[in-house]
Formats: structure tokens, sequence, C-alpha cells
């Protein structure tokens, strides 16, 4: 702060200098003073470290600071060594870490942001080092922090291509286990992300090549099929067995290090969002084993898999009915974390808006907490306080609330969609309708710091587009907060999510991109039928695949079974081909005819199609050759056409280059008046004698002229080696600049005649205008019109003479030579004009040569009486008459007095 009612050199004074840590961090954005009534003044500042602080302006001592959030809670977590200390992982590129048992200051956070480009949607601490904090972000970035330290965080060199879901610490296994008497470190750090891959992480090399665990599953497992996309996943505390989610619901729990897989839980048909093992302090052995895990139901299933896990069993088991079933939620389930004071209490969050505390044993509904406005996506249970839950969503805030002062028990019932539900059940082509309505209208964009945060992304794995999909989650109307509109970033869909689970935006119609138009539109309507039947086309794909004769009136292919010739062998996609070909000339799309042609490998055929429906293109010409040169050419030429007929002139010349048709190509582009091409073209690829290049300059030129474009005519001209052409269509516009330089032009190209012609014409325009200094410059170009110079030189000193000012004033023309001026009075003009000519001319009765007094006074006679040319005009005929007092003076001077 600066004082400014003092005077003189001074320096400001810093804030909060009385203890270390008061002040902002990152870039202050605002200030705001206010006056209280007891005179104190205080001052409100802001700034990018997300920080509210209040200073009191007589000592400069920061009074308060209040932290606050700049984007959706995506992830927080205790740490389980440092008790109290919380790290919150936000929408707004930053980590929080909060000492929420501290005395002295209500709000002891510190922010973490170098390093981290985007929203930090995952956080796990370090199970055993204290202040080691992992963290995962919304652009697949994988890194750890010291939160002790001042030091950036370590980053890892695998980056995932979608957002982290998840990370945790666990024991590690092969390759890294290989190592780990070594001296590597006893946890690895587990990274799962959108794209559907858990990555193994050695955090104590991070720049290291992370591996991707479904390599060691497929091994150990003799895994020939392709897995499923995972989700989540979730150590067990004693590191014995890891659960890892799935898109199509399935829970698989494997035995470390060799990850083999123990059992499935296949009791969800949506995607896995979260899963929690029970911690293991529990007083009772048997909780030990509990899983709990939530997906996009509302339904939470807790499973009890303590023998499985104590006792492995030789090949996997399949469970499909759950230990507890805990209902209660209408949206989907997003986060969950088990109370380290309790045995089985589970507190679990969803999109319905509330977090709900359950007795897991009892499947009893104890506590539900409404606090929030929006959707919740983190959530955990205080390390210290059994009756303290900690929740964060969508509402950029974290809230702290009690268990046992909860008015409600049970989450809020939606009975408007509860009715809907029941009518889709009893009408399916209705619910059909609705979801596809629901689909296209949704909510308005989320935004966090003005960026529309992503949308929600379901699997479609398993869902067919018939609306064989379960139970839709219902929203809730009797929160207290909207109904949850559909985006979310805390579980997006791998590279299998439909287009129609992508985000909605109120004016979707308008921003929704155009669907493209399916090549295969027959056998992709028959996937559009009631359920059974598409069951039973399984049936008798199957019956088709491993029995030796086909079941009875079913021909892959054709008919009713068309879009089984996608599933069978080639024959069958032949006949699909063929049906599908048939049903896009009725529509009249061409181009996909071709493109199944060129499928089939009738290329040849594909060619002749296009050519005849005008569906030619670039990518159809690319590979025209493989059907021989012939078929080629012939291509290209119906092509070329095409093109005409769009008025792509350049690029129809082009490909005539591509089949050695130079000729033709220069032909097109002239007959469409592109001269600069193509004298470019003849000139990159013909010799410069090219007849065709000079008739090509000739025609330019003429279109040039006629259109006033003078200039360019004569270099065209000039190109062609038409130099008096040139010289003559610069001259046309008929100014002193324009003849001055056809002049020049006509001088250095040789035609002499018509130099000195025009020369003369410029020099009688620029004396005219009494620019004799100009008028001499042109001639004294060329030696032949000396005796012109001198008709001018005779003709400004009679001017001068006649003209002469008084005495003291300025001369009347600025544009005349130094031996103009005014001389002395008793000094005859014939004397003046004899010692310019031999001052400045070297012209006396002594000259020799063409400066000699008969040579010049022939001359003088051929311009007294010109012959007329058709390159001088009719004007310059008739001689001046300076020109007779030029004779006349020129006679005495050079001849003296013996002259009439």
């Amino acid at each position: 702060m600066w004082d400014l009612t003092r005077a003189g050199k001074q320096r400001w004074t810093l804030f909060g200098t009385s203890s270390e840590g008061q002040n902002h961090n990152r870039i202050v954005f605002n200030m705001s003073s206010v006056r209280l009534q007891d005179d104190r003044e205080l001052l409100v500042s802001t700034s990018m470290d997300r920080e509210i602080k209040c200073w009191d302006l007589t000592s400069l001592d920061c009074l308060w600071t209040l932290p606050t959030l700049g984007g959706f809670v995506y992830a927080l977590t205790f740490s389980p060594v440092g008790t109290g200390c919380l790290a919150l992982g936000v929408g707004d590129n930053m980590i929080r870490v909060w000492n929420t048992l501290t005395t002295q200051n209500q709000y002891d956070t510190r922010s973490f942001w170098q390093g981290i480009k985007s929203k930090v949607t995952a956080l796990a601490w370090h199970p055993q080092k204290e202040g080691s904090l992992s963290f995962g972000t919304d652009d697949g970035k994988v890194g750890i922090y010291d939160v002790f330290s001042n030091k950036p965080p370590q980053i890892s060199s695998s980056y995932h291509r979608k957002t982290v879901y998840t990370l945790a610490w666990g024991p590690p296994v092969p390759p890294m286990s290989f190592g780990a008497a070594g001296g590597k470190p006893s946890c690895s750090l587990y990274s799962c992300a959108g794209e559907g891959v858990i990555l193994q992480h050695d955090p104590s090399r991070l720049s290291g090549e992370a591996t991707d665990i479904d390599k060691l599953i497929r091994d150990t497992n003799s895994i020939k099929h392709k897995l499923s996309p995972h989700t989540d996943l979730s150590w067990k505390p004693d590191g014995k067995v890891v659960a890892i989610g799935n898109e199509d619901g399935c829970i698989d729990v494997y035995e470390a290090p060799a990850l083999k897989l123990l059992c499935s839980i296949q009791q969800h048909h949506k995607i896995i969002n979260t899963l929690r093992w029970h911690h293991d302090h529990a007083s009772s052995a048997e909780l030990h084993g509990l899983l709990a895990s939530g997906s996009s139901n509302a339904i939470v299933y807790v499973h009890d898999l303590r023998s499985i896990v104590e006792n492995p069993p030789d090949s996997p088991v399949v469970l499909t009915e759950p230990y507890r079933r805990l209902c209660g939620h209408t949206s989907k389930i997003t986060g969950m974390a088990w109370s380290p004071h309790h045995d089985a209490r589970l507190v679990t969050v969803s999109y319905d808006g509330t977090a709900q505390v359950w007795d897991v044993l009892q499947e009893a509904a104890l506590s539900n907490y409404r606090g929030h406005h929006g959707y919740l996506l983190s959530v955990d249970w205080s390390p210290v306080d059994p009756d303290v839950i900690w929740t964060g969503g969508k509402d950029f805030t974290l809230q702290e609330w009690r268990v046992s002062k909860q008015e409600f028990t049970k989450p809020p019932k939606g009975k408007k969609n509860t009715e809907l539900k029941e009518k889709m059940k009893a009408n399916p082509r209705q619910k059909k309708k609705n979801k596809k309505t629901l689909g296209s209208g949704g909510a308005a964009p989320l935004e966090t710091n003005g960026e529309a945060v992503k949308g929600e992304q379901k699997a479609a794995a398993g869902q067919e587009l018939s609306g064989e999909d379960e139970d839709d989650e219902v929203s809730s109307t009797h929160s207290p907060v909207p109904a949850a509109a559909n985006v979310e970033i805390q579980r997006k869909a791998p590279v299998t999510a439909r287009s129609k689970d992508k985000p909605v935006f109120p004016d979707s119609n308008l921003q929704k991109k155009k669907k493209p138009r399916s090549m295969l539109p027959v056998s992709t309507s028959m996937d559009h039928r009631p359920k059974d039947d598409l069951l039973q086309d399984c049936v008798t794909l199957a019956a088709v695949r491993h029995s030796e004769a086909p079941p009875a009136g079913c021909v892959p292919g054709q008919g009713d079974h068309i879009h089984l010739g996608l599933f069978s062998d080639r024959p069958a996609l032949r006949r699909m081909f063929e049906s599908e070909e048939e049903n896009h000339v009725e529509a009249g799309h061409y181009d996909s005819v071709v493109y199944l042609r060129l499928w089939s490998g009738d290329l040849e055929g594909a060619l002749q199609l296009a050519t005849e429906k005008g569906e030619l293109n670039d990518h159809l010409l690319a590979i025209a050759p493989m059907a021989g040169f012939q078929a080629w050419s012939r291509a290209v030429e119906a092509f070329v056409k095409q093109l005409c007929l769009q008025e792509q002139y350049l690029k129809a010349a082009s490909h005539l280059l591509s089949i050695n048709k130079l000729y033709e190509a220069v032909e097109l582009l002239r007959s469409h008046k592109l001269y600069r091409e193509a004298i470019a073209l003849v000139k990159a690829r013909l010799p410069a004698d090219e007849p065709v290049l000079k008739e090509l300059y000739t025609c330019w030129a003429a279109v040039l002229e006629k259109d006033g474009h003078f200039s360019a005519a004569a270099k065209c001209y000039l190109a062609a080696g038409a130099s008096f052409d040139a010289a003559k269509v610069i001259a046309r516009k008929n100014d002193v600049s324009s003849l001055r330089t056809a002049a020049s032009l006509a001088r250095i190209s040789g035609e002499v005649a018509l130099a000195q012609s025009l020369a003369l014409r410029c020099a009688k325009d620029l004396a005219a205008d009494l620019d004799w200094v100009g008028a001499q410059e042109v001639l004294s170009a060329q030696e032949t019109l000396l005796v012109h110079r001198l008709h001018l030189c005779v003709a400004e000193l009679l001017a001068a003479t006649l003209s002469d000012p008084p005495a003291g004033s300025p001369a009347s023309c600025a544009s005349s030579n130094t031996w103009a001026s005014p001389g002395e009075a008793h000094v005859s003009i014939q004397d003046r004009v004899r010692g310019v000519w031999e001052e400045q001319f070297g012209v006396s009765q002594e000259s020799v040569g063409n400066h000699s007094a008969t040579y010049l006074l022939q001359e003088l006679k051929s311009v007294e009486s010109p012959t007329p040319t058709a390159n001088i005009p009719l004007r310059q005929v008739r001689p001046p008459r300076s020109l007779e007092c030029t004779h006349s003076v020129s006679s005495r001077c050079m001849l003296g007095n013996k002259s009439p």
C-alpha cells in the first residue's frame, strides 16, 4: 500500500508481514474497501487462488480467509496417515489440502495447481507415506504431489486418452513385482480412465513406461475374448485381491499378484461407477470380505466375498445374487464410503442430489442429507468424528454435516418419474419414445469457469437399440434440488459409447452434427425389431455357423435374414451387398452403391457407375490405377468433364496432367481464359521456344489491351518478342509518363524510329507545359535527336527573353534550365544561343560529324518538312514557327553572316 499524502520518494508497505502465509499466493483480481461503524476500515481482496481475504487497513494484517471453489468437487479423501488432512479434487484445475483439525485457523488450506492443466477428477493418498498425494485429471494425466514441499509434482510419462476415473494404491503386480525385492516400492499406483484401461505406475520412477494390467489378466487366465472396458477398481485393504468394475456392469475379483480370476459378480447391468471394500479393522471377521458397488442404477449392492477370498476356487465362480440390497436412491450412484468407526455402515451419494447413510446388515436407511443443490460426486467419512460426513458435488461446495442431525432418513421419492416408469413397463413402444424425447430435451449445459462441463456418456455394451436395457434410474422431483441434469464427468464411457448418450443441449437440433447416412441401411434396420426377434437371431446365427445345414428357410444375406450376411460367410455378405445396392439405387444414393462395389473388389464396376451418375471423386481417382491404365484414363477424362461442369477448371487441368495430357490441360485453361495459369503450366513443363507459349502471350495481351490494362498487355507483348507492339500499347495512354516509358522501351528494344517518334511526342508535351528540363532529359537519351534539343534550347531562350520578369522577381517557370536565366541586356539573342550551344551541347563552327553545322542544318530541313509515315502523327508534320527562328539563328551562329 502507498501513502499518497506523503511527499518525496517512498516505498510501498506490504500487507500481512506480521506472520507467514497471510497473503495470496496467486494473481489478485479485485479489492474493495469498507468502513465499519467504529471507523475501522477493512479491505476485501479476491485472487486466482480462489480465496477471499479481509484485511485491517490500520495494521495491514489479515483478519480472516475464506477459501472458495471454482468448480465441481470431483474427489475428496482423508489421509490415512495425517489425521484430519482432507484433499479435494476440484474442477477449477486445482487441488486443495485442508487441515480440518487446526485450532488457530478454521480454513487452514493450501492450493496446488502447478502441472495441472484441467479438472482434477481423482485423488488417492499413499497408504503409508505421509503427504504423498496422487491425482488424476480430465485430460488423462496422472501425477504425485508432496503436499509438504513446494516442489512441482511428478507427472507420469504414460497418459490416458480420456478422463481419469479412479486412482488406487496397491501391491505391485508383474512385471513390476518381479523387482520388488531389489529396493522397489512396496506399493504401485493404479489408474483407471475413460478409455477402459487400467495402468500400473511405478511411483519411484514415473518417467518410466506404465504397464497395462490387461495383458497380465489375459496371460494368467488364458482369456482369448475381448475384455470389457474397465471403469473402476478397489484393492482390498490387505492387498490380497482387487475388484475391477466394468462398463457392462460386471465386477471381476482377481487374486494378487498374478491376478488370477476368482469370481465374476453379474448383478448390475449398467456401468460400474464406484467400488469399496469394507475396512479390515472391523470387530467381526465376517465383515472383512464385504464389497459395496454402485452403478448407473439406483440400487446399491453389497457382496460377501469372504469365503472366496480365504478359499480361492480352482475355477472362477459367477455370483448372481447380492449379500445385501440397498434401495432408496432414485438416480445413479456416484460415490460411497464405509464408516471407519462402525461395522457395516455405509454412506452413498447419488445423482438424486442426496447422501444416504445405511445400516448394511439390516438393509436399513438411517439418515438422508439434502443440503446440496444438484447431484453429488464425492463423499468421505470423518476419521475423527463418527457422526460427521463430508460431501461435494456440482454446486461448487464442500459440506460437512452430522448424521444425527438430519430430518430425513430416506432419499426423496420421484412420484412423477415412478408413474412414467410404470407406464413404460406396460408399453415398451412408449418407453422407447419417451427415452428418445428425454434424450433430445435435456438440461442446460453446466459451466465451470466459463467452460461447459463434459456430458455423461453411458456405455452402450449390451444395450440394443430396441430398448432391451432394464429399468432406468428415476430422478427425484420432491428433492429441494433440481432434478439431476444428464451431465456427468464421474464416469464417461469408453470408445464404444453411442452418439445418443452424448451431452444434450437446449438447442440440440441446431448444435448436433448431422448423422451420416448408413452404408447398410436395410440390414441395420433389422436391429430395431422387438427383443424376441433379436434373441432369435442369435440362435439362428449359431445354427448357421455350427450346423452343417442352415435352418429351413434361412438364407443369410437375403430376405428376412439379410442382416445375418454380416456375421456369416463371404457369399452371404455378397448377397447382402446386392440387396443393399438395390435399396440405394431406388433411393438415388449412387455414391453408396459405388462404395459397396469398391468394398466387394469390383473397382472397374464402381468406376463405371460413378462415371454414369456423375459421382466420381478424388478418392476414386486415387485408387483407379489399380483397375489398369485404360480404366484409369477413362475415369480421369470423365472426371475432368464433371469438374468442368462444376467450373473447377484448375482441378480438371491438374487431373489431365496425371495421365500426361499436357496440351489438353493447357487448351482447357486457355479456353476458359485462365491465361496466367496456362502460361505458368507451359513454362514449367515445355521448352522455352514452344510455339503455344507465344500464342498464349499474344491472346492474353489482346484481352488485356481490350480491357484497358495496357501495362500488363505490354509485358505479354515483350514476353512474346513483340517489342514494337509493347511500346505502342503503352503509348496508348498518351500521357507524359506513358510516352516516356514507351520511348525508353522502344529504344532499349532497338526500335529506333519508334523511339524517336515517341520521345519527340513526349518532349513536345513537356515543352507545352514549360517543363524545359524534362523535355531536354527525354531527348538526351538519343543522340540522333540533337537537332531537336537545339531547337528546344532556342525556344526556351526566346521564351525567357520575351517574358523577362522585372528585376528581383522570381523566374516565371521553375522547370527552366540554368542557362536560360536572364542575361545582360546588351547581349543579343544570337550571341546567347551561340554560347549555350557551345557550352551545353558542344556545337560550334569547328564541330564535326553529327555535331557539324552542315549535318545539323540538313537535319533541321528534314524537321521543317518531315516525311509523313504511319508512326508519325499528322499533327507533327506541320513544323511550329519556332523552327523557322531556330533555322535562322543556327545559320547565323554557325555560318557567320553569310546566310541571307
